[in-house]
């Protein structure tokens, strides 16, 4: 089973509001098995356009991704996320097939 992705990228606006969302989303991250592989590290922008923060999470599959972003316990924190910081979020499928060089 291929794993899916969470990716974020998030201007936060207030500080101690976004810090009520990360505390109120590991709630929904742990009962759906989701893996902080990014969060808010040292980046740079190479193209396009940025934002302050950006987030990738792994789930085991995109079934889970999904029912993760629409579960009660997301819900209650995505609602001090929107108040707090603007951002984006896409859930994509990960690759399981042939690598360069393969």
């Amino acid at each position: 089973m291929t794993k899916a992705y969470w990716v974020a990228r998030v201007d936060v606006d207030d500080l101690e509001g976004y810090k009520s969302y990360v505390a109120a989303n590991a709630e929904a991250f742990s009962k759906y098995k989701g893996k902080f592989l990014v969060r808010a590290g040292k980046f740079e922008t190479m193209e396009g356009e940025a934002r302050s923060r950006n987030v990738v999470i792994e789930f085991p599959d995109y079934a889970t991704a999904m029912a993760c972003y629409k579960s009660p316990e997301y819900s209650k924190a995505k609602a001090l996320r929107e108040t707090a910081s603007e951002g984006d979020v896409i859930i994509v499928e990960g690759y399981d097939g042939p690598q360069p060089g393969d």
